[in-house]
């Protein structure tokens, strides 16, 4: 039986540098020969397409689903009602070793927080779902702590903690 994709989350606060950390946490990650999938959860409507585009075309006809294949590389567009959660999207990728998520601070998945004194006056997730925190402070917390700058500590521990098999 195939082992399921193991998922952790990266949460914070809006500008505490989430996602210039996943950009240098993806790419040693990478350098280790890790397939990564990501998924970036936004509270905001996203235009996925361009107007007047073929895709765009046919999701305004009515598509459910719309793929653009081309030789680099597919994107795929899906139409839902509301918000689908994170389990459907999850679904949606395979082929990779670990899946990290952008943005859903709840959800059955380990979290690393990022934190930035003065955004907030405490981290956001709870302690029993912290996998790690990386912040510009040490914070009082039994989770591992990383500086903002030690994308390969986190790896490390990623590696450790995560993606190693039985």
């Amino acid at each position: 039986m195939e082992r399921p994709v193991p998922v952790i989350g990266l949460a914070g606060f809006s500008n505490s540098g989430k996602t210039t950390f996943l950009e240098k946490l993806i790419a040693e990650l990478k350098s280790r020969d890790y397939r990564i999938g990501v998924i970036k959860h936004t509270h905001h409507q996203v235009e996925f397409d361009r107007p007047g585009k073929d895709t765009w075309r046919h999701a305004r006809a009515g598509a459910e689903v719309v793929a653009l294949a081309t030789p680099g590389g597919v994107s795929l567009v899906r139409s839902f009602e509301s918000d689908p959660g994170p389990d459907a999207v999850i679904s949606m990728i395979s082929g990779v070793d670990l899946i990290i998520i952008e943005g859903y601070k709840r959800g059955n998945w380990p979290k690393i927080e990022i934190y930035r004194q003065g955004i907030t006056e405490r981290p956001v997730i709870p302690e029993e779902e912290l996998l790690a925190i990386a912040s510009d402070v040490e914070l009082d917390t039994k989770a591992p702590y990383f500086g903002l700058d030690d994308v390969a500590g986190v790896a490390d521990l990623i590696e450790r903690v995560i993606l190693t098999t039985d």
